[in-house]
């Protein structure tokens, strides 16, 4: 599919910058320019604002049953169009293409079902001290909201934060990433073409600071969520602190996986280390620090090593990759810091290590051993194609390692042991943590962090309830 111009969609219309400014899309795997997408100015985003407004006033009060049937549209128009949308994502982000059809497809099931839990969205009765009181407890969407998303999973993540608004009765304003901004774009079409309201849906580009400096201090917008980075978000939810905005924090992680004495080795090394090199690494819940018994640790690393070595990478569009491009040149220099790091202070590269090539963002499929704790990739998110492994005596030892950093996204185990699973349930310091499995973020799952990760819920039911607020009500029948 010819990769398009990505414009901005304000009050039900596709349209141009007012200033007429564009950003350059790049190919990760070739470096080349692809297209362009319109940059918003403060008169783009006073427009997507005003549009917000009214959207919000029309479908708060679309009845729930209503609001179901346009979103379950949209689900069966992404199903639809996943080919084509897939084609664009891995054009503009570099991930293979079948992981970018999934991404289209998987949208269409989180559609589905926060439009089905939108019909319980229940208040309640409660019993009064006064017979002739009835007390009640209702709920309300919170008003527009704005969404920032970002470039690892364009589609995944602004589909979340579209799904639990709309089926809340809210509108929203996503700002999406301007390095993948075609994925995005059509999953808001999908929305459009399935009969969302103008203004409901909204989507700008532009520079993230600007844009988030504006609108979440505007008295229009009474919701922020966002996904991305734990600096980032830590400014954003302080900026929205200061203007009491609800918030939801879906921040950055440093997934700990921890493989016990009586681990099945083959699962693991085919479940996380599938994991580990899916988007290149570029997934907030990647495994990251792979903490190995000693007794299996040579065993493990062999069958990892094995693994990263028999990955075909290359241009996501070609048939039988298994691993793309990282997704811009930052993310390269990124990968050659944390490895040299990791190797003067001690560290064995068992596989990997290295550039590939001199065009396009290619970076070999990377395991390091022995890893010390005070190297760089124990410590900061990594965001890449690269396993660090090092090796533990008891299980609590792994678990106060897993828990050392502040992060708290997700955890992953190996075991057969029930008194191990029971401990790693207890005890690890995750919002998320599957044991014996790869990731499963399904929408009826809570998906969120604790710690410095973030806070709040982007999955289950728990998701609506930042988008709601909730009221008592007590009414006297004199």
């Amino acid at each position: 599919m010819t990769y398009p111009n990505t414009q901005l969609f304000i009050d039900g219309q596709w349209q141009d910058a007012a200033d007429g400014r564009t950003l350059a899309v790049f190919n990760p795997a070739s470096g080349q320019e692809i297209g362009r997408c319109a940059h918003a100015g403060k008169a783009d985003l006073d427009r997507a604002l005003a549009a917000t407004q009214k959207g919000f006033e029309t479908w708060r009060n679309t009845p729930a049953f209503e609001r179901s049937k346009i979103m379950r549209k949209a689900a069966g128009l992404m199903r639809e169009r996943a080919g084509d949308i897939g084609s664009l994502l891995t054009q503009e982000q570099g991930k293979p293409l079948p992981e970018a059809k999934m991404e289209a497809m998987a949208s269409a099931d989180i559609i589905e079902w926060f439009a089905e839990e939108g019909f319980r969205v229940y208040g309640r009765i409660v019993p009064s001290r006064n017979l002739s009181v009835r007390q009640l407890v209702v709920k309300d969407p919170v008003g527009p909201v704005a969404a920032f998303t970002p470039w690892n999973f364009p589609i995944n993540q602004a589909v979340r934060k579209i799904s639990a608004a709309l089926a809340t009765g809210c509108s929203i304003i996503v700002k999406a990433p301007e390095e993948a901004p075609a994925a995005a774009a059509a999953l808001v079409k999908a929305f459009a073409d399935a009969g969302v309201p103008a203004g409901v849906v909204g989507l700008v580009y532009g520079t993230p600071a600007e844009i988030s400096n504006y609108l979440i201090p505007h008295p229009v917008i009474r919701k922020i969520t966002f996904t991305g980075s734990t600096p980032v978000g830590k400014q954003l939810a302080a900026l929205a602190g200061q203007h009491m905005k609800r918030v939801t924090m879906e921040l950055g992680g440093h997934a700990p996986v921890i493989i016990a004495e009586d681990a099945d080795v083959e699962l693991a090394v085919k479940t996380a280390g599938g994991a580990k090199f899916r988007n290149a690494g570029q997934v907030c819940i990647s495994p990251t620090r792979f903490l190995v018994h000693e007794s299996i640790r040579d065993q493990f690393a062999a069958a990892l090593v094995k693994h990263a070595k028999g990955l075909k990478v290359g241009d996501g569009m070609t048939e039988g990759t298994q691993m793309g491009p990282l997704a811009n040149a930052r993310r390269m220099t990124a990968m050659a810091e944390f490895t040299k790091d990791a190797v003067q202070r001690g560290a064995t590269v068992a596989a990997g290590g290295q550039r590939i090539g001199e065009v396009g963002n290619f970076w070999e499929p990377t395991v390091l051993m022995d890893v010390p704790l005070d190297a760089r990739i124990f410590n900061d998110e990594p965001f890449g194609p690269v396993a660090a492994i090092r090796s533990f005596n008891t299980i609590d030892e792994a678990i106060t390692e897993a828990n050392r950093l502040p992060y708290g996204l997700a955890g992953y185990a190996y075991t057969r042991s029930l008194k191990n699973a029971h401990a790693l349930t207890q005890k690890l310091e995750v919002g998320m943590l599957w044991i014996n499995q790869p990731a499963a973020p399904w929408p009826e799952m809570p998906f969120g962090g604790v710690k410095d990760s973030g806070y709040g819920s982007e999955g289950g039911p728990e998701a609506l309830e930042a988008y709601l607020n909730t009221r008592a009500v007590s009414i006297n029948n004199i």
